[in-house]
């Protein structure tokens, strides 16, 4: 009961957060609004037991998004636009979509139905097999890098794909810019020494979730995630002149192609042992030896990626910006 009270309260605060969203006109508050979305979602995700899924959402939904939907307003307007043309169209079109999306959930197994599909077949086989055939205790971790690595790697592309396009779209990032537009926060003495504090751990925390995804909530993406919500701080408070000069753009491409790179090429390696693409079991001088080396290959391969992307796309949008004042916002 106690359960469903929370997960009802939270749903509630979600429609309500969302609804405002609708209402504001103020792009401001529109993106903080969405950051707040997002926080609220990772908290929901935790009550439901989806911790994995809570720390990505917490990170990118709710603090770098937040930052780079930010980074886009200062080369837009302040306020959105009046519409030029009657809403009845776009909005019959959702309240549809929204109804043949609801309809298509009625064949859907009830929330929690231990007799669904998925609790009978799959989850069983992964539940019992993981200990003996990985041979780690976080069976989000043994699925997600080992038993269905062919999609991981698949996804692992998609965030590759999406970070060149950034780039590309951003015509003129690419190239190092001289004349950065971004200025430090010089006045704001206590913002500057809270982040000297913080940067450290931050970094710390994030090799802890990349290395300890094995035996906890965490692993690659997660990790890259908060890795890059660092050198995001430090940029945002130091000015992105520093944060190039910490971090290069140069180095943060060849870093975003190496994480897919090392992925794949464990998959090869496999191919000179005899194996499978992507079968670990032939990394190691056993079985699961082989297994606990390839996922930490692959998980820092997703890690690299991931937090090379975020980065790059900040860089490209903060590259393009005016100086903001604090009184424009």
């Amino acid at each position: 009961m106690i359960d469903t009270t929370i997960n009802f309260a939270l749903l509630l605060f979600l429609a309500a957060t969302a609804f405002s969203i609708l209402r504001r006109t103020t792009l401001f508050s529109v993106v903080m609004l969405s950051g707040v979305f997002s926080f609220v979602s990772a908290l929901l995700l935790v009550h439901l037991d989806a911790v994995d899924v809570a720390f990505t959402e917490a990170a990118v939904g709710a603090g770098i998004s937040t930052v780079l939907m930010l980074s886009t307003l200062a080369l837009t307007a302040r306020h959105e636009a009046p519409a030029s043309r009657s809403r009845a169209l776009p909005l019959i079109v959702v309240f549809l979509t929204g109804l043949a999306l609801i309809y298509g959930t009625l064949d859907m197994p009830h929330f929690g139905d231990p007799s669904a599909p998925v609790h009978t077949h799959v989850a069983p086989r992964y539940i019992t097999a993981t200990a003996t055939e990985i041979g780690i205790p976080n069976i989000v971790t043994a699925v997600l890098a080992s038993y269905r690595g062919f999609d991981t790697l698949g996804e692992t592309t998609v965030i590759f794909t999406a970070g060149i396009g950034v780039l590309l779209l951003l015509a003129g990032t690419i190239r190092e810019p001289t004349g950065l537009r971004i200025t430090a926060m010089d006045h704001h003495l206590v913002l500057r020494v809270v982040t000297k504090v913080l940067i450290g751990p931050i970094l710390l925390f994030a090799l802890y979730v990349q290395f300890h995804g094995d035996y906890g909530p965490g692993g690659g993406f997660q990790a890259g995630v908060i890795f890059a919500a660092a050198f995001i701080i430090y940029a945002l408070v130091f000015g992105l002149e520093a944060a190039r000069r910490a971090v290069p753009g140069r180095a943060v491409r060849w870093i975003l192609a190496a994480g897919v790179l090392m992925y794949g090429g464990v998959g090869v390696v496999s191919f000179f042992f005899g194996k499978n693409y992507l079968d670990y079991s032939a990394l190691g001088a056993t079985a699961t030896a082989g297994q606990h080396l390839g996922i930490l290959l692959v998980e820092f391969g997703v890690g690299m990626t991931v937090s090379a992307v975020m980065v790059s796309t900040y860089y490209a949008f903060a590259g393009q910006n005016r100086p903001i004042g604090d009184e424009e916002w």
